[in-house]
């Protein structure tokens, strides 16, 4: 698929696509006769899996270490493995604190309810 259709089902901009290309996080892709990009459609289960990855706050020095270490075959399983390991860590801490910050929230809207306009210190 060309780049225009890449960026339509993968929801990155073509500049982003070839950014990503350029530092490593997407293999360089085939070209066509013409020299036009041509990816295969395989390329887009690893793009959805590199937004998974920005989504839960991986650091693109992550995610570059990860795409390395994948382009170096199954030898790299439990480096990757570990990487990913250490990120969930990281995800599950960062959830932990939302989820404290959620009920500060639902705390205090809820002490709002039935409440006339009094002043407030918070």
């Amino acid at each position: 698929m060309k780049i225009g259709e890449l960026a339509k089902r993968s929801g990155l901009t073509a500049h982003t696509i070839r950014y990503y290309e350029r530092i490593g996080l997407i293999p360089y892709a085939d070209r066509d006769r013409s020299g036009q990009r041509d990816y295969d459609a395989s390329i887009l289960v690893w793009i959805e899996f590199l937004d998974r990855l920005k989504t839960t706050g991986m650091p693109i020095r992550d995610m570059l270490r990860y795409a390395a270490l994948r382009a170096g075959g199954v030898e790299t399983e439990a480096q990757r493995r570990d990487l990913l390991e250490r990120h969930r860590e990281r995800v599950r801490a960062h959830v932990a604190e939302l989820e404290a910050s959620l009920l500060v929230l639902d705390t205090k809207i809820a002490g709002y309810a039935g409440k006339d306009h009094e002043d407030e210190k918070v």
